[in-house]
C-alpha cells in the first residue's frame, strides 16, 4: 500500500514538473505578452543556462575562430604568501573528449563554448555584469573552470582566472589573379578575465 502511494506521488510530481517545464519554456519562446513579461524573472531563472532555446540546431553558425580557454588558480597559504598556478587548458579537455569518442555528448562539445558565448553576449568587452543573467552566466563559467581544475589537478584555491586566446580561422587559399582580395590575416587576440572568487574548491 505504501509502495503504491509512493509510486503515485512520484508519478504526480514528475508530471507536475514536466508541465511546469513546458509552460516556462513556452513562455520563453512565445512572442512577448503580458504573462511572459510579468514572470520574466522566473522564466529566465528556469531556462538559463541549461534549457536555452535557439535555432542553432537547425541553422548553425559556422565557427570563424578557434578559441583556447585556459584557467589558473590562486591560493593564499596560512603564512600569507600568494601562490598562483600555471595555466590549465580547459578547452583541450573538450577537444580530447570529442576526438576520442565516437558519439561525444552535447556536454563534452558545447558546455564551455556556449558558456563563453553567453558571457560575451551579457558582458561585452569590459567584464562588468549589468544584469542578473550576466551574474548567473559569470558564476556558471566560473564553476565550470573551478570544477575542471579540481577534477584534473586537485589542490586548494580560492580564486580562478580565465584566459581566452582567439585565433581566426584562415580563409581558403585564393588563386593569384586580378580578383584575389589579398586581405591580411586577422591577428590573434588574448583576453584575460578578472580574478573571480570561488567557494570550497580543493582538497
Amino acid at each position: 500500500m505504501l509502495l503504491k502511494a509512493g509510486t503515485s506521488a512520484a508519478v504526480a510530481l514528475c508530471l507536475a514538473t514536466a508541465l511546469v517545464h513546458v509552460l516556462l519554456v513556452f513562455l520563453h519562446v512565445a512572442p512577448s505578452n503580458s504573462l511572459s513579461r510579468q514572470y520574466s524573472r522566473q522564466v529566465d531563472a528556469w531556462v538559463f543556462p541549461l534549457f536555452e532555446q535557439n535555432w542553432r540546431l537547425f541553422a548553425p553558425d559556422p565557427e570563424s575562430v578557434n578559441r583556447q580557454i585556459s584557467a589558473r588558480t590562486m591560493h593564499t597559504t596560512p603564512d600569507g604568501r600568494v601562490r598562483v598556478s600555471g595555466w590549465f587548458d580547459l578547452s583541450g579537455i573538450d577537444y580530447s573528449a570529442v576526438k576520442h569518442d565516437t558519439f561525444p555528448s552535447h556536454t563534452a562539445q558545447n558546455m564551455l563554448r556556449r558558456a563563453w558565448s553567453s558571457y560575451l553576449e551579457t558582458h561585452g568587452g569590459d567584464d562588468r555584469p549589468r544584469s542578473e543573467r550576466a551574474l548567473m552566466v559569470q558564476r556558471y563559467l566560473t564553476n565550470i573552470a573551478a570544477d575542471r581544475v579540481t577534477d584534473h589537478r586537485g589542490g586548494t584555491f580560492e580564486s580562478v582566472q580565465l584566459r581566452v586566446i582567439t585565433v581566426p580561422v584562415a580563409a581558403p587559399a585564393e588563386e593569384p589573379g586580378p580578383g584575389a582580395s589579398g586581405a591580411a590575416p586577422k591577428p590573434v587576440e588574448t583576453r584575460y578575465l578578472p580574478w573571480w572568487k570561488v567557494t570550497s574548491h580543493g582538497n
